[in-house]
């Protein structure tokens, strides 16, 4: 078969050549006549998904759930894992010995920046480390359930990590978490 990577569907400071190997996601399969129309994408955050189920037998296996991704093409990547097993750490598990595993993943993406976190339940705690690297305190999370969105008190020392380049870190947990977060 032969796949189509439209321009809206790549990465912008990627650039590819005839020959190149790459990994891409379909995204769509469409019959156009006597034709099939292959559609790929390298921006969709499933890509991600599907790379570490390529590198990590836990998450094949269903041992390690991925419960959501999110991503900036290109510059970095949010995503939420929980282990069915307590005796497994899911972040370990995905980054691997020395980093292995997530450095074949970040290899691919070129060069991407991956943040692995771990899911909870709990709004709070899913905010406090969807903010990570920044150091959040528990009590300093004031989420507004009518609103859906949730004001985080941080320290002065903090707030620049919490906010990130160009606003990336609270905007990429805020779809992490579903909520709006407004950093103070």
């Amino acid at each position: 078969g032969e796949g189509i990577l439209p321009r809206s569907e790549t990465v912008r400071s990627e650039a590819y050549a005839a020959g190149d190997r790459i990994k891409a996601l379909i995204t769509e399969v469409r019959k156009v006549g006597l034709r099939v129309r292959i559609i790929l994408s390298r921006a969709h955050p499933d890509l991600v998904r599907r790379l570490f189920e390529l590198e990590v037998p836990e998450i094949a296996d269903s041992i390690i759930e991925i419960k959501r991704v999110v991503r900036e093409p290109g510059y970095r990547t949010k995503m939420a894992v929980i282990s069915q097993d307590p005796k497994i750490d899911c972040i370990g598990a995905c980054v691997g010995v020395r980093g292995s595993r997530i450095k074949a993943v970040i290899d691919e993406l070129r060069g991407e920046r991956i943040d692995i976190i771990r899911w909870s339940d709990s709004l709070e705690t899913l905010i406090m480390n969807g903010l990570k690297p920044a150091q959040i305190h528990l009590d300093n999370i004031f989420p507004d359930v009518d609103s859906r969105t949730a004001t985080v008190l941080v320290d002065e020392d903090q707030q620049s990590l919490a906010i990130g380049k160009k606003g990336q870190n609270v905007r990429l947990a805020s779809k992490l978490c579903g909520w709006d977060i407004d950093i103070k």
